[in-house]
């Protein structure tokens, strides 16, 4: 019977513990439910900084809009709105009842002359030098006096026979070596033909032009005359390039002073060499006294 009690015993034990750990356990889940106080204040603190920037942000959001508004109302509109008619009707009408002002009248017409006769000069200037270039005009010898001496009428100048079609390097290198002898460049025609004036003087300025890199009017050129003539080719019966003649006289006087009959140089020098090369070969054929002073001078003697 003893064992019974204990049995008893040990059952009401039991449910003791059971009763004890059904009332202890809401208390636990929600002990453990709560942050502790720690955690609790981390939170408070990340939440209040977080507020505090977005604030922060949100306010300079505010001062440069502000900022640019003020910009804007200094420096006013960036376009005007389009003109309704009725502001067209009264610009026009102020515009047809204005008081007439004679004085202004004439400095105005003064003004416009004064531009049309400047744009004049300066479309003949750049006519005059363009046909110089190409051989079509007599060059003016007071305006080049003391830059480089004419050619005498008994000397012998060098005339370099060329074409458009050999590469600037090559043209360019003979325009240094005819500045040096007082040459001339010789072409044919025109690329493009006659009636294209514009590819001639690039081409021109393209091979005389000192730095190659240089664009624009301002730019230094070589004192080198380039030549578009025809006549002395059949002249001289020059049927390739490039091809070398001493030249007496002037060989760029215009079309009007030359013909067939004019004179004509003693020999053809083909080859593409260096000007002093075919010089050389001049000299060699019976023309020596004829390159002598071409010589001299581009041997810089």
């Amino acid at each position: 019977m003893p064992t019974c009690r204990s049995s008893a015993s040990s059952a009401r034990v039991l449910a003791t513990l059971a009763l004890l750990l059904a009332t202890s356990a809401p208390s636990q889940a929600q002990t453990s439910a709560t942050p502790p106080p720690a955690q609790t204040s981390a939170e408070d603190n990340a939440r209040a900084k977080t507020q505090r920037a977005g604030d922060a942000a949100m306010d300079r959001l505010k001062e440069a809009a502000a900022a640019r508004k003020h910009e804007a109302e200094i420096r006013g509109p960036t376009a005007l709105p389009p003109p309704t008619p009725e502001m067209r009707r009264k610009a026009f009408d102020g515009l047809r009842g204005r008081a007439p002002s004679p004085a202004m009248d004439v400095r105005a017409k003064a003004a416009l002359d004064k531009g049309k006769e400047a744009v004049a000069a300066e479309r003949d200037a750049m006519a005059k030098r363009l046909g110089q270039a190409l051989g079509l005009e007599q060059p003016d010898i007071k305006a080049i006096a003391g830059v480089a001496a004419p050619p005498s009428a008994k000397g012998w100048v060098p005339v370099l026979f060329v074409s458009s079609s050999m590469p600037i390097a090559t043209l360019r290198t003979y325009a240094v070596q005819l500045e040096k002898a007082r040459g001339v460049l010789a072409f044919r025609g025109v690329p493009g033909g006659l009636r294209k004036i514009g590819p001639m003087a690039k081409l021109s300025a393209d091979v005389l032009r000192l730095d190659p890199g240089c664009e624009g009017p301002a730019c230094a050129m070589r004192d080198v005359q380039i030549i578009v003539d025809p006549l002395i080719f059949r002249q001289h019966g020059v049927a390739r390039v490039p091809a070398l003649v001493m030249a007496p006289g002037d060989p760029t006087a215009p079309y009007c002073e030359r013909d067939d009959d004019s004179p004509r140089g003693a020999h053809v020098v083909y080859g593409d060499a260096a000007l002093f090369g075919l010089l050389d070969e001049y000299a060699r054929l019976g023309g020596k006294e004829d390159v002598r002073d071409a010589q001299s001078r581009l041997q810089g003697r």
